[in-house]
């Protein structure tokens, strides 16, 4: 089994600003790859491409663009097309989560969840897809959660979306296994980001947070032994097999206590 050869590659990630997507850059970077940085703010992009490039002496390029817009991949690969970028390696990575009891959040909100969680990694790996294939040579890397494993009662919406991103890129891994293109579901527990501050959700933040750094590298190594999924973490591996010994009513009782809002406590 040969490990994944990252020389004269070009790595377009979404998400890219902050935490996981953030550490793919830097240890993508660290190894020689070239990068699309892609998120909203242009600002924190364009200094994250400074510094890489001045560290690791690496080609990047900045799109700001917000990846819940419907026109979004659109609007990336039109820019793609006119540098003549052709990544090799994609990460999606960008998402976000909504906490609460399902009838009481924003219906426009939630849609927007699915669109960034769901709809963006499909069409962007619809886009990139055939030249990696075509080359022989590629890798996708899809980051889910271990929120996919079981359905999650406040995070409804979130959850649902990380098992379809789980099941989408195993399907993908088992179609191109053979086709030159690795894909990996990348299956992070709780991390040290801003994740659960943005969503205002602390108490959704289930055991020790692990650091970004260790997240991604783990997920590397994944992708040099041709993994379909991955769940970082000793403690995260073990929760995601509760579900082997309890009923899914059990486990639904269980992650409901876990995941109840405090004012509802």
């Amino acid at each position: 089994m040969k490990s994944f050869n990252y020389s004269e590659k070009t790595a377009l990630i979404t998400g890219a600003s902050s935490g996981i997507g953030l550490e793919f850059a830097e240890q993508l970077a660290a190894r020689g790859v070239s990068l699309v940085l892609v998120a909203r703010t242009q600002n924190k992009l364009q200094a994250l491409a400074n510094r890489l490039t001045q560290q690791h002496g690496v080609t990047t390029r900045v799109i700001a663009q917000d990846l819940s817009a419907v026109d979004a991949t659109a609007t990336i690969m039109g820019q793609l097309h006119e540098a003549k970028i052709f990544p090799d390696i994609l990460i999606n990575n960008a998402g976000f989560a909504t906490y609460g009891v399902f009838d009481a959040l924003s219906l426009d909100r939630q849609r927007e969840e699915i669109q960034l969680n769901c709809l963006s990694p499909v069409e962007l790996t619809h886009a990139l897809l055939p030249a990696m294939l075509k080359r022989g040579d590629g890798a996708v890397i899809n980051v889910a959660s271990t929120a996919a494993i079981q359905p999650d009662p406040y995070m409804a919406i979130y959850g649902a979306t990380k098992a379809f991103l789980l099941s989408f890129s195993e399907a993908l891994w088992a179609e191109n296994r053979q086709r030159g293109v690795r894909v990996l579901a990348l299956c992070p527990g709780a991390t040290d980001t801003a994740f659960f501050d943005v969503v205002n959700a602390e108490e959704a933040s289930v055991g020790k947070r692990m650091k970004a750094d260790a997240v991604v590298g783990q997920a590397l190594k994944a992708l040099d032994k041709q993994r379909n999924y991955l769940i970082t973490g000793c403690n995260n591996w073990l929760l995601g097999q509760l579900q082997r010994f309890v009923t899914r009513r059990r486990l639904l009782i269980i992650a409901e206590g876990i995941l109840r809002p405090k004012a509802q406590r």
